[in-house]
C-alpha cells in the first residue's frame, strides 16, 4: 500500500491550507491508498475527518499521527495505537528523551521528521542528538524522504536509516495543495488502522520510500534564515518551559486514569498491558 506519511491540514496546522477531504481526493487521484495526518502538536485535522460522512464511505485509509515539537531535538512524527490520544502530545516542548519514553510506554512508535533539514526543527542538527547519537537506536523509523527538504538533506537521512537499520518513511510535508503526494511510503502489508501500521513496523515488514523534492521556494529560503531559525528555537523553548507544569499535570492525570483502568480490567481477569489499551 502507498501512503503519504507527512500531511498537514488547515484544521490542525496554522500554516496549512488543505482540507482533509481535499487530501483524500488528491491522493486517491494519484493512486495512493492512504495518508498519515501529522498536524503540528494537534489531532484536530484527524478529528475533523472522523466527523465527515466520507470517512464512513471510502476505503481510502486515513491514519492518525502528530508532528511533535520537542524543545531540544526538533520535530518528531508520532503514531499512537488506536484509541489513545494523549493530551500531553498536544503540548509542545517536551524533551526528546521524555517523548521517546512516553510514546513507547503507551505502545506507540516515533521517528525524526526531516532529521537533516531545516535547522530549527531537524533532530540531527541539535546538540542533544549530536551528543547522544545512541538515542537513534530507540527510534522506530526515520523519515528518509521529505519533499520540502533539499536533495542532500534527504540523502543524509536515507544514509542514517541504512546505518541504523530503521524503516524509511517518506512524505510530502505538504501545507499547500500543489505539494500533496510529492513523497510516498510503500508498505508490504494491508494497513487499515494505526495498530496495523505499528505492528508492521515492529514486525520488520518491508517499507520503502521516495518522491520528488519541491525545490527552492521563497518560504524555504526564509525557513533557513538566521532570524527564522533561532527565533523559532527560542520561541519553542520558551513556550515549552511556560506550559511544562500543565504538561506534567496532564501526564500525571493520564497515569492515574491508566491505573484505574488497570484495576477495573484486572478485576475482570483481562490482559492489562499498557500497549493494548
Amino acid at each position: 500500500m502507498r501512503f503519504d506519511m507527512h500531511c498537514h491540514t488547515k484544521y490542525g496546522s496554522i500554516d496549512a491550507k488543505v482540507a482533509i477531504t481535499e487530501y483524500v481526493k488528491i491522493l486517491k487521484d494519484k493512486g495512493y491508498d492512504g495518508m498519515l495526518v501529522t498536524d503540528h502538536d494537534s489531532y484536530d485535522g484527524y478529528n475533523v475527518w472522523k466527523k465527515t460522512p466520507l470517512s464512513r464511505e471510502t476505503e481510502f485509509v486515513v491514519l492518525k499521527g502528530i508532528e511533535y515539537d520537542t524543545r531540544d531535538a526538533g520535530h518528531f512524527i508520532v503514531i499512537m495505537p488506536d484509541g489513545i490520544e494523549l493530551k500531553a502530545l498536544t503540548l509542545r516542548g517536551m524533551s526528546v528523551r521524555s517523548l521517546v519514553d512516553l510514546v513507547h510506554e503507551y505502545g506507540g512508535i516515533l521517528g525524526p521528521a526531516h532529521p537533516f533539514g531545516t535547522r530549527s526543527s531537524s533532530a540531527m542538527l541539535f546538540h542533544a542528538m549530536k551528543k547522544n547519537r545512541n538515542l537513534i537506536n530507540e527510534f522506530d523509523f526515520i523519515e528518509a524522504f521529505n519533499a520540502c527538504e533539499a536533495v542532500e538533506a534527504n540523502r543524509l537521512s536515507n544514509s542514517m536509516a541504512y546505518e541504523y537499520v530503521k524503516p524509511m518513511f517518506g512524505g510530502s510535508d505538504s501545507h499547500d495543495h500543489k505539494y500533496v503526494g510529492m513523497g510516498y511510503t510503500d508498505i508490504d502489508a494491508d494497513i487499515r488502522s494505526n495498530n496495523d501500521l505499528i505492528k508492521a513496523v515492529k514486525d520488520g515488514t518491508p517499507v520503502s520510500c521516495g518522491g520528488k523534492e519541491r525545490g527552492w521556494t521563497f518560504k524555504s529560503m526564509n525557513a533557513h534564515a538566521f532570524y527564522s531559525v533561532y527565533g523559532f528555537i527560542l520561541y519553542n523553548k520558551g513556550i515549552g518551559a511556560l506550559i511544562s507544569p500543565y504538561r506534567s499535570y496532564k501526564l500525571k492525570q493520564a497515569g492515574e486514569i491508566d491505573d484505574r483502568r488497570l484495576k477495573i480490567r484486572g478485576s475482570h481477569g483481562r490482559n492489562t498491558h499498557k500497549a493494548q489499551r
